[in-house]
Formats: C-alpha cells, sequence, structure tokens
C-alpha cells in the first residue's frame, strides 16, 4: 500500500484503503459491539474468563469502552500505537486463568480456541450489523473486512495462518464451533446486565429510553440458533433489518464530526496525521462495487439467512 498520498505518514494496520477504516467509524458499530458481547457469552468457557477475572457486574461499562478504544487504536492508530495496545493484551492475557464451568479444569485464557472465538464473534457481529443496517458491502469487499482483520487477531495472540480470512470460511467456523456453545449462567448474566445495566436512579429513565431500545436491537440481530440458545425469541428477520436499517440513518444523521468528539478521538486523531482525505465513510466503498464484483451483481442477506442478488443500492 503506498504511503504517497499521505505524506508518507504512518497509515497504521489498515490505512484509508481498508474496508476496515471506511466501515469502523460507522455509528451502527455500537450495536455491533453490544451484539459481539452477547455472541461471546455463549461460549462457557470465554465467558467464564471474562467473569473469573474481572468484576464484570461493576465494571462492564468499563470492559465495553476498553474493547471499543482496542478496536480504535488498531483501526486508526499508528503502527506503533496498535503493537503496543496488542503486546499490552496478551502481557494482561498470560497472567490469568480460570475454571471450566462444566469439568472444574483450570485453563489459560489465552487459549487459542477461546482467542479464536473471541476474534470471530467480533468480526461476524461487526460485518453482519454493518452489512444489514444498509452499509453497502458487496460480498468482495466483506471478504476483504474478514481478511483485513487476520491482523488484529494475529495482536491478542493468534496466528493468523488459522484464523478465517473470507466470509465462507467464517461461516464454517460457526457451523463447526456450534455444538461446544451453550447459554449457563454466565451468559445469562451478560444478558441480565445488557437488558438492564445499573445506573444512577436519576438515569434509568434515559437508560430505558435510549439504552434498552439498542440492546434490545443487538439482541435480535443474533442468529436464530443463538436465540434458541438463550431461551428467548425475535421478532421475524426482515423486521429486525428494518429496524436496523432505519437505526443506522438515525445515527448516521448525527454529524460525524460530533460523534467523533468523543474521548479518545482516534479517527480526529487519524485525520489530523494523514489529512482530510483519509475521513472514513462506508459509503465510499459503492464507488469499487463494480470492479470488486460483476456488474450488478451485488448480493444481499437480510440477515435471516435469506439471501438475493440485486444491483448495487
Amino acid at each position: 500500500m503506498s504511503a504517497a498520498p499521505y505524506g508518507g505518514a504512518d497509515q497504521g494496520l489498515y490505512g484509508p484503503a481498508s474496508v476496515t477504516w471506511q466501515c469502523h467509524g460507522d455509528p451502527i458499530m455500537w450495536i455491533a459491539g453490544v451484539r459481539a458481547l452477547y455472541l461471546q457469552a455463549l461460549h462457557p468457557r470465554a465467558v467464564r474468563g471474562v467473569m473469573e477475572n474481572s468484576d464484570f457486574e461493576r465494571d462492564a461499562w468499563g470492559r465495553l469502552l476498553r474493547t471499543a478504544d482496542f478496536v480504535g487504536t488498531l483501526t486508526y492508530g499508528t503502527t506503533g500505537a496498535a503493537e503496543r495496545a496488542g503486546a499490552r493484551v496478551r502481557a494482561l492475557h498470560r497472567r490469568l486463568s480460570a475454571t471450566d464451568p462444566d469439568t472444574g479444569e483450570r485453563f489459560p485464557v489465552d487459549d487459542p480456541e477461546l482467542l479464536l472465538w473471541v476474534h470471530c464473534a467480533q468480526i461476524d457481529s461487526f460485518l453482519h450489523v454493518l452489512r444489514r443496517s444498509g452499509v453497502p458491502l458487496t460480498p468482495a469487499q466483506a471478504d476483504r473486512y474478514v481478511d483485513e482483520n487476520r491482523v488484529g487477531a494475529r495482536l491478542v495472540g493468534l496466528d493468523p495462518a488459522g484464523v478465517p480470512g473470507c466470509a465462507a470460511a467464517l461461516a464454517a467456523y460457526f457451523e463447526e464451533v456450534r455444538p461446544r456453545l451453550a447459554a449457563g449462567a454466565d451468559a445469562h448474566a451478560v444478558d441480565d446486565f445488557l437488558r438492564a445495566p445499573p445506573v444512577p436512579r436519576l438515569l434509568v429513565p434515559g437508560r430505558n429510553l435510549l439504552w434498552r431500545p439498542l440492546a434490545g436491537l443487538a439482541y435480535d440481530a443474533l442468529p436464530g440458533w443463538a436465540h434458541a440458545l438463550y431461551g428467548r425469541s425475535a421478532p421475524a428477520p426482515s423486521v429486525v433489518t428494518r429496524r436496523l436499517r432505519l437505526t443506522g440513518r438515525l445515527l448516521r444523521s448525527i454529524p460525524a464530526g460530533l460523534r467523533w468528539q468523543l474521548p479518545p478521538g482516534h479517527i480526529l486523531k487519524a485525520m489530523r496525521r494523514l489529512g482530510a482525505g483519509s475521513r472514513p465513510c462506508a459509503y465510499t466503498l459503492r464507488t469499487s462495487a463494480a470492479i470488486l464484483d460483476r456488474p450488478g451483481r451485488a448480493r444481499h442477506d437480510d440477515g435471516g439467512g435469506f439471501k438475493t442478488w440485486r444491483s448495487p443500492d
């Protein structure tokens, strides 16, 4: 990737030419992040590692914000900042272990199987919610997104060669791992928190008005088999898709310059480093659809497993 358009400045691990750079600035990513938490909690060992090594009940907000900061640093930070963030995560995980809730066996939280689950649940959620909310990613761009994010898998301690590198491989991974998933007590604790996180009494009306519908939408966007494991149904996939598209339009109507002012401001820092031409916008990817896919043949997935073909929007 040439650095010439940005005056030789450090473009980081992805750079503005990547699908990841253009998509991770979309505000729908917050809903995608909550979906990822719901999905990750369905692996009994992965969620036990979280519960046993952090005060989830008291620090769940902090954990969510730290995860968002990590993703932002990897996406928009300098190469050095991203590598340092990865090194900190690896060093932390090396020191931690937890107890299998079924067998009582002690296991390291940096077990590659667990790291791979967390990575795949996150990337699947990001990609799924982005596309289903109206971001016009073509199949080839979706594959690029999955492939690009193997660099993030490397930073948490995985061998990128063993990480899914396209959407089909990601789907195959979920088919393979599903028999090992379950919604135990830890998963239901995560569900309880996400449905009604503790806040000061004065903020309860705001939580119920703003947070609860967004968290509910994140849950509804899970695959049907995940709903079955949690034991809570969801609206029809077509209804969920309409709600995601409406929510996406509403969130994107908030000026980006205002949204990006929220700390830690990764995107604004990246734009100061690289210039205004690095401004992320997922809809700029629309122009390359005809190059990456056969003209007029972009595949659309409504999120419920129903795939049709249509011309790019």
